[in-house]
């Protein structure tokens, strides 16, 4: 999604925050990105950096999951040397790193309740405070958050503090899961089957119809994650070859099942309902020489409903 590839997002839900990304992007202010793990929290923060006026300065991210809490000020603000055992030497913290540019805290609902005290002063006043320092300094950096946990439940639970949720929450961005934008994972495919083919030297393989049609039905709990997986997976074992549903892993073997069973396929595009009735009813009365009673039967219909519905439409018999 680096500058907000349109090749890669087509649904009506992503093509909204996309939108909105590019505005937000040109601003300076404070941006909280919601999502399930695997959405592309980070892909869209990578983004928003680059198409920012802080494009050619620092960009770190820092995973506050994987943050020990006994390191976290440390590593976030810096020390003073002889701050605390083993602090041999002055340390530049994260924030002093970033300055200028953009700090990407990930899992922000990780972070320590300790150094979420320290972040609030940050966002208030723009003052961080080194370890063993008791004169703060002052950075120009963009904070950039992201979850995928329910924020308002963990301020409830006295997990996270309220008045930092609302200064990182200025900007939301939620990202829907994969499962509810289908309309994207054909060209997400095609996106991560190119990439693979660069990365490996290898000729990208092709996902057919009926397979296209499996993924659209599969529930993707990893979402783009799990699928760049899979086609990177299945890029190195069937380089050049056409996908079929008998290609994929276990997981998707209810959804073959699923795919199927089923007799009619959607239009990329969609369709009216209507229309496709009123042609079927056509098709049916044309069949059957216009006997109503016949092409109930065609249609599953009872013949009052039929003629309900040849009247509900102007469709003429004869």
């Amino acid at each position: 999604m680096p500058h907000f590839s349109s090749n890669i997002g087509q649904s009506p839900a992503f093509e909204s925050i996309l939108r909105s990304a590019k505005m937000i992007a040109t601003t300076d202010v404070t941006i909280l990105i919601k999502g399930e793990t695997g959405t592309g929290k980070e892909v869209l923060a990578t983004a928003i950096q680059k198409d920012s006026f802080r494009a050619n300065k620092p960009f770190i991210t820092l995973n506050c999951a994987a943050l020990a809490e006994s390191l976290a000020e440390s590593e976030l603000f810096g020390h003073k040397k002889g701050a605390f055992t083993g602090a041999i030497t002055n340390k530049q913290g994260l924030f002093q790193a970033a300055h200028g540019g953009t700090l990407f805290l990930d899992e922000i609902n990780s972070l320590p309740m300790s150094i979420q005290s320290k972040l609030l002063r940050f966002l208030e006043s723009g003052d961080c405070l080194a370890v063993g320092e008791t004169k703060p300094y002052k950075v120009d950096v963009r904070i950039i958050a992201a979850t995928n946990a329910d924020l308002n439940k963990q301020i409830l639970a006295g997990e996270f503090r309220q008045d930092l949720y609302f200064r990182l929450n200025i900007v939301p961005i939620e990202l829907p899961s994969l499962s509810q934008r289908t309309e994207d994972i054909e060209p997400l495919t095609k996106h991560f089957l190119s990439h693979c083919s660069k990365t490996h030297s290898i000729v990208a393989p092709k996902f057919s119809k009926r397979t296209h049609k499996v993924l659209r039905g599969y529930s993707w709990p990893g979402n783009i994650r799990e699928l760049r997986n899979l086609c990177e997976r299945l890029s190195i074992l069937l380089a050049g070859q056409t996908i079929e549903p008998e290609n994929l892993p276990l997981e998707f073997s209810s959804c073959i099942s699923a795919s199927d069973n089923s007799t009619f396929t959607l239009p990329e595009t969609g369709l009216r309902l209507d229309d496709l009735e009123v042609d079927m009813i056509h098709q049916a009365l044309v069949r059957t020489n216009g006997n109503r009673s016949q092409s109930a039967r065609l249609l599953g219909l009872s013949r009052d409903t039929l003629l309900y519905r040849i009247q509900k439409y102007g469709i003429a018999t004869h």
